[in-house]
């Protein structure tokens, strides 16, 4: 039985399987759990595929199935053993899997269903759109582009994790935190919102243009003080210049990848966080290391 407080979880029957589920297809995908009540792997599965549901806020729905009172579908799509999950998108079954799967393949099962979906494909290509506009500088295109996202699917981590780059991008932590702080508790451990947080924490009040000049100077001056050179670094990291930071912590690792007990190199891997995996800079740097590493 599932939880009144469920919005978009129910319960059907056979009678009910043609609009429950064949029909409600044509306009979202829908999750059909076929289960019983002596069956012990569909007590564990369902509070966990129904929480992964609900989670979407309405992008899927899930339709559980008692197959004791209600075996006619379930013969016909040739259900053997429970719990059986089918997916069905436009009228018809698209996917399938069999047993009590962990939380983290099932979310991967329903993303997977998501991402074939027409709205699922057209957020995918404005999540490109906006990467490739933000990489070639265009900031105020990606925002406009995340946003819209975002107004689509409110939860969306790839576009609230793109949008606070993009506030970052224009110096502006505050609502870079803002953002990042609109992604649900369970979602924060993403690899791009992990990426953004690390910027955040990495970038400080930027110093002025004379001081850069007068340290670039100093390094130039004496090339072989790596520990100008490692404190450049970070200046240029405070100010978001991740491609410069890169670019002067390669020069120390070139001398020594062991440089200060790895020091240099761990800064690096976090710069290669904090500017995205696939930033420019981070793409160069890590060919970059890879070609030291292995040489």
């Amino acid at each position: 039985m599932t939880d009144t407080a469920s919005l978009h979880t129910k319960d059907t029957t056979d009678q009910d399987f043609m609009a429950d589920v064949v029909e409600a297809s044509e306009t979202q995908p829908v999750i059909v759990d076929f289960w019983a009540p002596w069956c012990g792997p569909c007590r564990t599965l369902g509070p966990i595929i129904e929480k992964a549901v609900e989670s979407r806020k309405g992008q899927v729905k899930l339709v559980k199935i008692n197959i004791d009172e209600n075996p006619a579908y379930a013969g016909q799509l040739g259900v053997r053993s429970i719990p059986a999950v089918y997916a069905f998108d436009k009228g018809r079954p698209v996917d399938a899997f069999m047993g009590a799967l962990p939380e983290g393949q099932i979310n991967a099962f329903i993303d997977k269903l998501l991402n074939g979906t027409d709205t699922g494909k057209m957020i995918a290509e404005a999540l490109e759109q906006a990467e490739a506009a933000s990489q070639s500088g265009d900031i105020g295109t990606a925002a406009q582009i995340y946003a819209a996202v975002i107004q689509q699917d409110p939860e969306n981590v790839a576009a609230l994790a793109g949008l606070a780059r993009c506030y970052l991008a224009n110096g502006d932590k505050e609502r870079a935190e803002a953002t990042l702080d609109m992604i649900p508790e369970a979602k924060r451990n993403d690899a791009a919102v992990k990426g953004v947080r690390m910027a955040i924490d990495m970038m400080g009040e930027a110093g002025e243009p004379d001081e850069f000049e007068e340290a670039l100077s100093a390094v130039l001056a004496s090339p072989e003080d790596h520990d100008r050179r490692f404190d450049l670094a970070e200046k240029y990291a405070a100010a978001g210049r991740f491609g410069d930071a890169i670019d002067h912590l390669l020069v120390i690792l070139e001398q020594g990848l062991d440089w200060k007990e790895g020091k240099a190199k761990e800064k690096l891997l976090q710069m290669f966080e904090a500017a995205g995996p696939t930033d420019a800079a981070t793409i160069s740097g890590r060919r970059r290391l890879a070609s030291l590493m292995f040489a």
